[in-house]
C-alpha cells in the first residue's frame, strides 16, 4: 500500500529531474545527505539525531542543527568531519548554522 502523500512525492521527484536548473538542485540536496552520511562516521550517536544536511554549493558545506548546545559539540567536531571528508575526496568548508526554532 502506498504511503500518503508517495505519488505527489514520486511527480515532484519527477519534475525535478527533467528541468535542468531544478536537476542540478536535486543532485546537490542527495551529495548533501551522501556527506552527511559519511559525516555520521564520526559523530556521536546522540549529536546524529539533531544534525541535519543543509545547503552544498562551491563556497562548501552547511550543517543544521536543532540548537546551540549541539551546534557547540558539533563545532567541537568539526576537524574530525573535514579531515572525514578530505580523505575521502571532498575538501570542503563546513560551516554550523542552528534552525530557527518552530512555532
Amino acid at each position: 500500500m502506498a504511503q500518503p502523500g508517495s505519488t505527489s512525492a514520486l511527480a515532484l521527484a519527477s519534475a525535478l529531474g527533467s528541468n535542468e536548473t531544478l536537476s542540478g538542485l536535486l543532485q546537490r540536496v542527495h551529495a548533501s545527505q551522501a556527506l552527511l552520511a559519511l559525516a555520521g562516521e564520526v559523530l556521536p550517536a546522540g549529536l546524529r539525531g539533531v544534525v541535519r544536511a543543509g545547503p552544498l554549493d562551491d563556497e562548501g558545506w552547511v550543517l543544521l542543527v536543532a540548537n546551540a548546545a549541539a551546534a557547540a559539540k558539533l563545532r567541537q567536531l568539526l576537524p574530525a568531519v573535514e579531515a572525514l571528508l578530505r580523505q575521502n575526496g571532498h575538501g570542503l568548508a563546513v560551516k554550523v548554522k542552528v534552525l530557527p526554532r518552530q512555532t
